[in-house]
Parts: C-alpha cells; structure tokens; sequence
C-alpha cells in the first residue's frame, strides 16, 4: 500500500465513522422527544425529555434550534413574570 491509498482509507473511515455519529445523535433526538411527549401523559419528567431531545436535533436540524429558542424565550418570560410577583 502506498501512501495515497492509505490515507483514501483513513478519509473513508473518518466521514463514515461523522455520519454514524449524526445518525446515532439523530435517532437518540427523536426518541427523546418521543418519550417526553409520551411522559406529557403518563408519570415522567416530559418537558425536561422533550428540551433535552431538541437540544441534540438542534445540532443539526434549524426547526429544532428555533423551536427550543422559542421555548427558552418563554421559559424566561415564565421566570421573569414569577420573579416579579413574588417580590
């Protein structure tokens, strides 16, 4: 093996190993989210499920990052309106 096919191999093994990881943290996303919707129903930490799967799709998806932007904007305005009434 010369030098040029040994690092074909290692380019290989480097962009398949990337896409595994994005389909592994894709797939872990979404049965996140899933579950928490689940959990919205039955006993469970749902919305704390349903933040923690739009975190790692927001990694890779724009819906996701503006959807959990939107949820913290509101979780703030929730925070903020708590904070003033209990002064």
């Amino acid at each position: 093996m010369n030098l040029r096919s040994i690092w074909n191999v290692d380019m290989v093994i480097t962009t398949a190993v990337h896409h595994t990881k994005r389909i592994v943290k894709i797939a872990i996303g979404f049965v996140l989210l899933l579950a928490g919707l689940v959990m919205l129903v039955v006993p469970g930490p749902g919305l704390v499920t349903i933040v923690l799967g739009l975190a790692l799709l927001a990694t890779e998806f724009l819906w996701a990052r503006q959807l959990l932007a939107r949820i913290k904007g509101k979780g703030m305005q929730i925070r903020d309106a708590l904070r003033g009434t209990s002064r």
